[in-house]
């Protein structure tokens, strides 16, 4: 287990990815791997063991920022000043569910960008510990929820949230986030509301497993999601040291996804 390297910090490890191309070419996203090595030993672990990265502190930054030049959350912030300046909206009258919140890093930027209140919303308690360690007093309120079927507690404080935007950053498409556990969070959303997302461009372009492609699509022709900004950019580098390129949306609600929407990105998915 990592635990079992004791370490205060990331500075502490040396963090190696696999350059060679018989290790790296063939690996899919979700399958990336690094090896972290201390005085105690070596430990392999997935780029999408969340729960693993956030347990030592610097971790999920020192990988995804400086191993692989991870851009999203600055290109997220930078669509939203845009369209929100383009509108003559105040960024301090956001409120802000960040879903997918992990470790707070779009949520920083948001605070950069003059957001005062975010709600975060993660389905691993791992997270929020590591968003109260590293970035303490970024979040209004932190929310450990299973989104695909909210617990009565948690469904009443984002309804009494009033919230007017909604951010999902690197998180969609890759079943850590469920059609129906963005749904859910969307119908919290006021109507008139902002949403900024990111998906990858393969989903959108060759078939996304998910069935995230097909509800927002579907969202966008039925008139729920009014898209303002579609941008393609570098999301960051693979392993093997290839670009992965991402879209970045920004939208409004227009309206309510309807159940039968879910139903059918659901069956994509299964």
């Amino acid at each position: 287990m990592l635990n079992s390297l004791s370490v205060s910090h990331a500075d502490e490890l040396e963090v190696l990815l696999p350059k060679a191309a018989a290790q790296a070419d063939d690996l899919d996203q979700h399958e990336e791997w690094c090896q972290l090595v201390s005085p105690e030993g070596v430990q392999r672990i997935r780029f999408h063991d969340y729960d693993v990265m956030f347990s030592i502190p610097g971790l999920y930054e020192r990988i995804y920022r400086d191993e692989v030049q991870c851009t999203s959350p600055t290109v997220v912030r930078d669509l939203l000043t845009e369209d929100l300046q383009a509108a003559d909206v105040d960024p301090a009258s956001l409120r802000v569910l960040d879903l997918g919140a992990g470790n707070g890093m779009v949520a920083e930027e948001l605070r950069e960008l003059g957001v005062e209140t975010i709600f975060g919303l993660d389905i691993l308690p791992e997270a929020k510990t590591a968003a109260e360690r590293d970035r303490p007093g970024v979040y209004e309120e932190y929310h450990v929820a299973d989104l695909t079927a909210p617990n009565p507690v948690v469904d009443e404080a984002l309804r009494a949230s009033d919230a007017n935007c909604l951010t999902t950053v690197a998180a969609l498409g890759f079943g850590d986030i469920p059609p129906r556990a963005f749904a859910n969070t969307f119908d919290y959303l006021d109507d008139g509301g902002w949403v900024a997302m990111t998906i990858k461009d393969d989903f959108v372009t060759h078939g996304d497993q998910s069935g995230f492609s097909q509800l927002l699509q579907r969202m966008n022709a039925e008139g729920a999601l009014e898209i303002v900004t579609d941008h393609r950019y570098q999301h960051r580098l693979a392993v093997s040291g290839e670009p992965l390129f991402y879209h970045a949306y920004v939208a409004r609600k227009r309206g309510d996804i309807e159940a039968t929407w879910i139903d059918d990105a659901e069956l994509v998915g299964a």
